[in-house]
């Protein structure tokens, strides 16, 4: 009786996680009960919700735009991307809350209380007749009518959006993260789980974004944006109830205090010590013991030659005080942070290059044939579902059987590394930019051939025509966007997760802004000295392939720009086959992460 109880104790001490999680109440948490994919079913179940809202109000927020405020080509354009860009860009505060005092789980629940909260006005602001923009007269074309909203509608509208932009602060840096920390590093088949779950966290986020792209944007055009906003609404409320139902199941971080503040102790330090010698022995610089941080449940890490002008913030001074003395590992947390800065930037022009489908992308296709049958006309925002479709598809063949054919030459378990991934999808990008450009001069050519020059009137060319620009763009997010989020989580030193993650969505929203800035140059230049300008409200006589054709040759600079910046990074640690693959049998991942997925 003694030997089996005796290894039940045993066996029970080993099934507590090891990667310092704890459950809500901050005890030690087993590993056996919780985590994994069990616990993330619930977090990948909100995220196919949450886009499937979010996408609800993007995919055709340009189009609301055009037919309901009266806004330019331009104007709607730039106010689509302003607004994603700030959606992109409030989850650096929502990961520092996160980072420094609520915790992820916690941020999470209160940002998502705002979010449902903008859903809800935004959805009164389209529906009720006091607060929406005053219908036309019967028998005239939206486009055509001369109501336009009052100052009270419009700020009602942009401040629903806004409070949206607010509330997705709290939650789009936290999910996902918190998705990963299912995973327990120290435990070899979790760990290498975690390698496919950014690619099915992904396929989840195209999974609710085809929904949207395709029920949604078709009730939102046939039936009334009333009804089109309200099911992403309640969409958005059954996601964080199923959030709320996987709570006893979720794995939790210690909130280790602001990444800024220990950021810039590091900085100040380094520079109040500027004029002291580095020490040649790394042994000489200070640090905690391994005792130290594991009472605080934190990683140490090693040092390392990179950045030696900040080791002078741990040389050993006669003070305590943090913005004098950093212990090493704090050093090399920063390291890791500034060095993912140059990768970050080069990353602004691809999330620039994906702004074009939900803005001109769409303006495209208002303009063409957009007949399927007799009785059915698809709505322009539609095509965006051939995004997600391709994006899915290539995402599959990607997983099941690139990965698995390469790595057997690399002997990394990726298969390619993170920057090889993101390379390839900037190539694509490239190549995206050249297919609209020839897709436009094609428009153009049949309208100037069939006498087309007004604002209203439709070019004789079906409007799938631009389906090779969409389609080539959801194969290029397998590769980039499914490689920035990874790289942005992996290479972030533990403690600082969600600031690694936030640099992702600091991508999208820099890239959003970038093209408002850059449509709106061009725009302006492009009307100097009496031209007639390449963007105007009349697509038919402009010239949106001089446009595509322009950031086609941005994309290809910053392509250049890139394989400098990646062929200079050191990654944290380098990862072989064989340790990764112990203890797990071939593609057990991959299959685990398809049965949930």
């Amino acid at each position: 009786m003694t030997g089996p109880v005796e290894e039940k104790g045993s066996a029970d001490k080993d099934d507590y996680t090891q990667d310092g999680t704890v459950d809500l109440k901050g005890r030690p948490i087993l590993r056996s009960k919780t985590g994994r994919w069990n616990a993330c079913s619930f977090i990948v179940g909100y995220e196919v919700f949450e886009r499937m809202a979010y996408y609800g109000i993007a995919s055709n927020l340009v189009v609301y735009l055009t037919k309901k405020l009266h806004e330019g080509t331009v104007t709607s354009s730039n106010n689509v991307t302003n607004w994603a860009g700030t959606v992109w860009m409030t989850p650096i505060l929502g990961a520092y809350i996160a980072d420094a005092y609520l915790g992820r789980y916690w941020t999470f629940i209160s940002a998502s209380v705002v979010y449902l909260a903008g859903m809800s006005l935004l959805t009164l602001a389209v529906s009720l007749p006091s607060l929406r923009p005053p219908s036309c007269a019967s028998g005239i074309k939206e486009e055509e009518c001369n109501n336009h909203a009052s100052p009270l509608h419009i700020g009602i509208f942009y401040f629903a959006l806004y409070t949206i932009a607010v509330g997705t602060g709290g939650t789009k840096p936290n999910i996902s993260t918190m998705g990963a920390d299912q995973f327990d590093d120290f435990e070899p088949k979790e760990r290498a789980q975690k390698l496919s779950f950014f690619n099915w966290w992904m396929f989840s986020i195209f999974f609710g974004t085809l929904f949207s792209n395709t029920v949604l944007i078709y009730v939102q055009d046939k039936v009334g944006w009333g009804l089109g906003y309200g099911l992403p609404t309640l969409g958005l409320a059954i996601s964080v109830l199923v959030f709320l139902v996987g709570t006893p199941f979720y794995r939790h971080k210690v909130p280790s205090g602001s990444p800024f503040t220990r950021i810039a102790q590091v900085m100040v330090a380094s520079i109040r010590k500027r004029k002291l010698p580095v020490p040649s022995d790394p042994k000489e610089l200070y640090e905690l013991s391994l005792k130290q941080y594991t009472e605080l449940k934190k990683f140490r890490i090693d040092h390392s030659t990179s950045m030696r002008y900040l080791d002078k913030a741990a040389v050993k001074i006669d003070s305590s005080s943090p913005w004098m003395l950093c212990p090493v590992t704090q050093v090399e947390e920063t390291k890791q942070m500034i060095k993912m800065l140059p990768i970050l930037a080069v990353t602004f022009i691809p999330s620039t290059m994906y702004a074009q489908v939900h803005t001109l992308f769409i303006k495209q296709g208002s303009t063409l044939d957009r007949s399927m049958g007799p009785h059915f006309d698809i709505p322009p925002a539609s095509l965006t579902a051939f995004v997600t479709i391709f994006m899915l598809i290539s995402l599959v063949i990607y997983d099941r059987f690139f990965v698995p054919a390469i790595r057997r030459y690399t002997k990394n378990p990726r298969g390619i590394t993170l920057l090889q991934r993101m390379g390839v999808g900037l190539v694509l990008h490239i190549i995206i930019m050249v297919t609209a450009c020839l897709a436009e001069r094609r428009r153009l050519s049949v309208a100037r051939e069939n006498g087309i020059y007004g604002k209203l009137q439709t070019v004789p060319l079906t409007i799938f025509i631009l389906l090779p620009q969409f389609a080539l763009m959801g194969v290029a997010d397998t590769f980039v966007e499914v490689a920035k989020i990874e790289f942005f989580y992996d290479q972030a030193p533990e403690g600082m997760k969600s600031l690694g993650t936030s640099y992702f969505t600091s991508s999208l929203g820099i890239g959003n802004f970038l093209s408002s800035f850059i449509l709106k140059t061009v725009s302006r230049i492009t009307k100097e000295h009496g031209h007639k300008g390449w963007i105007l409200d009349n697509l038919n006589i402009s010239h949106l392939d001089y446009y595509y054709a322009f950031l086609a040759v941005l994309t290809f600079l910053n392509f250049l720009v890139f394989l400098a910046v990646a062929k200079w990074f050191v990654y944290n640690e380098e990862v072989t086959f064989d340790k990764e693959m112990e203890a797990l049998p071939a593609n057990s991942a991959n299959h685990e992460a398809m049965t949930v997925g």
